[in-house]
């Protein structure tokens, strides 16, 4: 590794040797630029990642001055997959001048692939709301180039971290979307029942019951299969001891369907957000009594 680590210094000190001699502008860039693309190379056999991402942004650099825009949003992002592993707030920084090359030149999926990394970064760093942006730019790029599949794992993911930032409306409308375009696909229709129970568990967390209700019976104009489902039998059983103010009978429900189908992190905690609203209000009504 250290072997490789000198190489790339080598080719790194030629390329910046380059530059700063004589001969033709355009001449000088390319040749530069091949040198810093082996420099970048040898850093990464070397998994000196730090040196191989700055290498990059100084070959992006290179193509930004031959007007090879294309070729410098590539070293960006190739910068970006370097910084990923040491550096998070680079490797934004680079997928970030990846993409606004990627759009200037109207390559609108890479952006779209991009800005999805891009979110998936701030994800790991549980930074919800910039995750949000970057997935809704993501969405709408896919959308706008017919790519539905990731359109929609994005606004899952949008969907998914505003519950958890109480942006309960916002989930419902998706869930609720993706649900009504998914009945129309052979391959997708079996995982509307689940948008449903998403969205339902959503309106729990809005803790009005005429509203869960209503949403319930547009649930199964929606999808006529939805009412005989464990999904619908939980959202009704919960809506019920919602307005009984009943949290035995809520927790009964939960546990019951958990029995059957377990169920994962995000639906628990929110549905525990619930339950302690509701523990909350019977605390409150015994102190009146």
């Amino acid at each position: 590794m250290a072997d490789q680590i000198a190489r790339g210094e080598e080719f790194e000190k030629k390329a910046e040797k380059k530059l700063g001699g004589w001969g033709l502008f355009g001449s000088k860039q390319e040749d530069a630029a091949d040198l810093f693309d082996k420099a970048a190379n040898a850093y990464k056999l070397g998994k000196s990642w730090d040196q191989a991402g700055a290498v990059y942004i100084k070959l992006a650099n290179c193509y930004l001055k031959l007007d090879s825009k294309h070729e410098a949003a590539n070293a960006f992002a190739d910068a970006a997959h370097c910084y990923k592993k040491t550096n998070t707030k680079e490797s934004i920084s680079c997928l970030q001048q990846a993409v606004n090359l990627f759009l200037d030149i109207g390559r609108l999926n890479m952006s779209a692939r991009y800005y999805k990394e891009i979110a998936e970064l701030y994800e790991q760093e549980e930074n919800l709301e910039q995750a949000i942006v970057n997935y809704e730019r993501a969405a709408d790029l896919f959308q706008s180039e017919e790519v539905s599949t990731s359109a929609n794992q994005c606004r899952q993911k949008i969907a998914q971290f505003s519950a958890q930032l109480e942006q309960y409306q916002k989930a419902i409308e998706i869930y609720e979307d993706i649900a009504r375009q998914s009945l129309n696909n052979n391959l997708l229709k079996y995982g509307v029942k689940g948008h449903l129970l998403n969205a339902g568990i959503c309106q729990l967390c809005k803790g009005d019951v005429v509203a869960i209700n209503n949403a319930l019976e547009r649930y199964q104009d929606l999808d006529p299969t939805f009412s005989g489902s464990r999904e619908y039998r939980l959202l009704a059983d919960l809506a019920a001891a919602l307005d009984e103010e009943d949290v035995e009978k809520f927790t009964g429900a939960i546990k019951e369907y958990d029995s059957m189908s377990r169920l994962d992190a995000w639906k628990t905690t929110l549905l525990l957000r619930v339950k302690e609203a509701l523990k909350a209000k019977e605390l409150e009504e015994d102190d009146l009594t």
